[in-house]
This record gives C-alpha cells, sequence and structure tokens, in this order.
C-alpha cells in the first residue's frame, strides 16, 4: 500500500541526522529548503509535521526557527505560528550595493597580483557554467554562479567580511532564484565572461565596469519581478529603485 506524501517530504526523512547536532542540522535543512524555495515565500510553518517528517523533538525545530527568524528568513507570530518570510527587496538592494564595492575592490587585487591559479579557477568556472545551462541545470548552474564570484572575493583573504557577507546571503540567494530563466543563465554567463575578460585583459577598470553592470542588470530583473509577484515580496508592490543606484542601467 502506497503512503500519502506528507506536506514536508522534500525534507530528509527521520534518522538522518547524528546525535549532538541536531539543532545545527535542522537549522541547515530548513534554511535550504527556504533557500532554494521549496519552502516559498510567505508558507506557513507546520511545527508538528515538520518533526514529524525529520524524527526529531520540537526543541531543536523550535531553536532551528528562532535562529532562521534571527537571520531574516522566518517570521515568528506570536500566538499564530510561524512563516517563511517574504523577500524584503531593500535588504536585497543593500546586500548587492555591499557587493558592488567589495567585488571592485577584490578586481583591483586580483589583477594586480596576476594569480595564475584563480585565472586557472575562473577559466573552470566559466567551463562550468556553460556545461550546467546546457542541461537547463538551473540549481546546478547558481551553485558554479555563486562560486564565481566567491572566486574573485578570496583575493581579499578578508574571512570576517566574507563571514558577514555569507550569512547575509541567504536572503539573496533565494531572491535570485526567482528570476532563474533559460534567458538569465545566458545573460549571466554572458556577464561573467566580460568580467573575466577585463581580468584577462589586466584591465581593472573594464572588470569593474562589468562586475558592477552584471550586478545593476540581476537587480533591474528582480525589481521587474517584484511588481510582478508582489505577494513574495514584503515590500515589492512599495519599493521604488533609487535612480543613482544604476548608472550602468
Amino acid at each position: 500500500m502506497k503512503t500519502e506524501a506528507g506536506p514536508y517530504d522534500f525534507l530528509p526523512p527521520a534518522g538522518t541526522f547524528a546525535r549532538g547536532s541536531v539543532t545545527v542540522d535542522v537549522t541547515n535543512t530548513l534554511r535550504q529548503a527556504i533557500v532554494t524555495l521549496a519552502l516559498p515565500p510567505g508558507a506557513m510553518l507546520d511545527k508538528s509535521a515538520i518533526c514529524a517528517q525529520l524524527g526529531v523533538s520540537r526543541f531543536p525545530v523550535s531553536e532551528a526557527l528562532a535562529r532562521l527568524a534571527e537571520e531574516g528568513l522566518v517570521d515568528i507570530l506570536p500566538q499564530r505560528g510561524s512563516t517563511v518570510s517574504l523577500v524584503r527587496i531593500a535588504d536585497v538592494r543593500e546586500y548587492m550595493l555591499i557587493r558592488k564595492g567589495l567585488e571592485s575592490e577584490a578586481l583591483r587585487v586580483l589583477i594586480g597580483k596576476h594569480d595564475a591559479e584563480v585565472i586557472a579557477a575562473l577559466h573552470a568556472n566559466m567551463a562550468a557554467q556553460r556545461e550546467a545551462a546546457s542541461h537547463d541545470d538551473a540549481e546546478t548552474f547558481h551553485q558554479i554562479d555563486v562560486d564565481f564570484h566567491d572566486i574573485i572575493f578570496r583575493t581579499m583573504r578578508l574571512s570576517k567580511v566574507k563571514a558577514i557577507i555569507d550569512r547575509a546571503r541567504a536572503n539573496l540567494d533565494r531572491a535570485r532564484r526567482l528570476i532563474i530563466t533559460p534567458r538569465r543563465l545566458a545573460l549571466t554567463i554572458a556577464e561573467h565572461q566580460a568580467i573575466f575578460d577585463g581580468i584577462l585583459a589586466a584591465d581593472a577598470p573594464q572588470a569593474i565596469a562589468a562586475i558592477r553592470a552584471h550586478i545593476d542588470a540581476v537587480m533591474v530583473e528582480l525589481f521587474a519581478f517584484a511588481v510582478d509577484h508582489p505577494e513574495l515580496f514584503a515590500d515589492g508592490a512599495a519599493f521604488t529603485p533609487d535612480k543613482d543606484d544604476f548608472p550602468f542601467g
């Protein structure tokens, strides 16, 4: 007899987590589900059903939701339960502005060093992007896309700054997944190639202009998506981008 699928059957089954790290594992599992949109913005979170699916007590799930609330991924509503938070476009905008500044500086450092190992890593990454796009594998492409920027950023060797960026990245990652389409994959590859061309030419202004234009292009698409799908955003209908945000647009 076939068992009816539960509402959280995309989460790991009971018995997956080892003792001693259950709360951390539950937190990471739920974060991944939110970031990958398996748990979409606005979704109600049934704590009892999650406990049953994961095979854990209420404590690690409650603690995980509290931690994710601190990260801005969950809204805990007293006496009403918890929901996956709506995407806050203003927060995403701030994060992207930070990325513009940090990655622009990282490119200056990278081009000044002429690091052959980093160049080789970027070559391999560009090839991997094209391979993932050829199979229309959006999730793999997204991970390779993230790594492309991480390769550039690692040249600065600022671990504390990177930790802050990584903590804030979850909201950006789920926002970017909302606009992943075959067209966006192709545009991203072209935009990344323009950045890489500037690196190969040892032309910092060219590379920096390309990375800023790339970030601007993603934001323009995200703003347009928010206007068309305001139900997924806490501020989508009300948010108006500043014209100074997109000097390359």
